[in-house]
């Protein structure tokens, strides 16, 4: 009997790992609510008080709190972010013309 487990190594995108089409940009919106929800941690905020300053009623921050995507944008993440006094870049540059991977599409936090 073998000790030896089974795995499958990750493509970096768990959404691209479980077959959705739309990989992507649920990535995307992921790790832009992960930042919303940092800064709704750090700065103390209950969510009342993230809606007041989001402009959105409470089960709308609820649900960015609790990875429910669907019925976001990233530009309205985006847009959350920035009435969080956060500086949003969208930053494109050639790919390396020798790499074989697909382009990239990725959020980097500073």
């Amino acid at each position: 009997m073998s000790n030896k487990i089974k795995y499958t190594k990750s493509s970096g995108n768990i959404f691209d790992d479980m077959g959705f089409k739309d990989a992507k940009e649920r990535l995307v919106k992921a790790e832009l609510a992960l930042k919303i929800n940092q800064i709704i941690d750090d700065r103390k905020l209950t969510q009342v008080e993230a809606a007041h300053i989001l402009r959105i009623n409470q089960p709308k921050v609820s649900a960015i709190v609790n990875g429910r995507l669907a019925d976001f944008s990233i530009e309205r993440l985006i847009e959350f972010l920035n009435k969080l006094d956060q500086d949003v870049e969208i930053v494109i540059h050639n790919k390396p013309k020798k790499s074989k991977r697909p382009a990239l599409f990725t959020v980097a936090f500073a």
